[in-house]
């Protein structure tokens, strides 16, 4: 008598369980923003992503000195990261201030899955599988969702954003979610070529961080001015981007880029039902509906495909393989 094959989760899942938890740390970050006013949209990116590039620089410096001849052998695409990351909080914080929590978040986030696509399809040849064409179609639709909801509030007058600031917001966002899909590329590339998670994501995160030091020396004193903003300077630098992007470099280890960024589609659900429960903004039933499509785009990519045991014969012990838990 044969016994049905038992599929144990392989690293591809949790790698995604790592992304989802990035995911919703990052979350918290227009949230966060919105406790210190008085602080710049480029202070903040800068503080948050520069000081906690820093830190997983510091971090991973014995492993960075390890690699460091393989590092130098790729350091086109280490340019190419650090460039993105230095790019991406400065486009990414515009984008929330000028057009809302909401909406920045799920522009920025949501434009990165296509990116990221094109670019591992132009630069890698990656073919999309269906599982991540559906998955990224119902969180895409979830997030031009999201985005309609808050343009429909500012355009009324209600979110407090003209509907001019929001145009540019948008614009911004396109930009973080391409930079967001080329440092992703870039971190998923080193490591596939064999360096470690924690010294590929050290150096990209590192030496970007290193790019945003002139901008927070020039805009960053308002952090200072008051305890609650150094609080939540340090927070952002410390929690989402610090143990954030520990997180997503494990991820990126286990799934390409392309799954990467469309997991952390669950990044702007969280930031607009955080918006609505803890800033105050309200989020009309359109906006909902986005959020359900996204949770839907979620269970696409993370839920174990199964696959039909082989046929065996009764005198047969059927062996156990991993499940390849998420595309591409």
């Amino acid at each position: 008598m044969t016994r049905p094959a038992v599929h144990a989760p392989g690293p591809a899942g949790m790698g995604a369980v790592c992304v989802l938890m990035a995911s919703v740390l990052w979350g918290t970050t227009g949230t966060a923003a919105t406790f210190a006013p008085g602080v710049g949209p480029l202070a903040i990116g800068a503080a948050a992503m520069g000081l906690g590039g820093l830190l997983q620089a510091l971090l991973a410096a014995p492993r960075i000195a390890g690699e460091a001849a393989r590092l130098r052998a790729h350091r086109g695409v280490v340019v190419t990261g650090a460039l993105s990351v230095g790019a991406y909080p400065l486009a990414f914080y515009s984008s929330m201030h000028l057009a809302g929590v909401a909406a920045g978040t799920v522009v920025s986030i949501g434009s990165a899955p296509l990116a990221s696509a094109f670019i591992e399809r132009v630069r890698d040849g990656r073919r999309l599988t269906r599982r991540w064409t559906a998955g990224a179609g119902l969180g895409l639709s979830g997030t031009v969702l999201l985005c309609l909801a808050e343009t429909g509030r500012s355009e009324s007058g209600t979110a407090g954003h003209s509907a001019r600031a929001t145009v540019l917001g948008v614009a911004l966002g396109l930009v973080a979610g391409f930079t967001y899909a080329l440092y992703s590329w870039a971190a998923h590339r080193l490591i596939s070529r064999g360096i470690p998670s924690g010294a590929a994501m050290g150096t990209v995160f590192g030496l970007g961080g290193l790019l945003l030091l002139p901008v927070l020396l020039a805009t960053g004193a308002p952090l200072l001015a008051s305890w609650s903003n150094a609080a939540v300077g340090a927070y952002m630098a410390l929690i989402p981007m610090f143990l954030g992007y520990l997180l997503f470099g494990w991820g990126l280890a286990h799934v390409p880029a392309s799954t990467a960024t469309t997991l952390s589609l669950l990044e702007p659900a969280v930031a607009a039902v955080l918006a609505v429960l803890v800033v105050g903004e309200r989020l009309p039933l359109l906006g909902w509906a986005g959020v359900a499509l996204v949770v839907g785009c979620l269970a696409v990519l993370t839920t174990p495909s199964r696959r039909p045991a082989p046929r065996l014969r009764a005198t047969t012990t059927p062996t156990t393989e991993p499940e390849q838990a998420c595309p591409g």
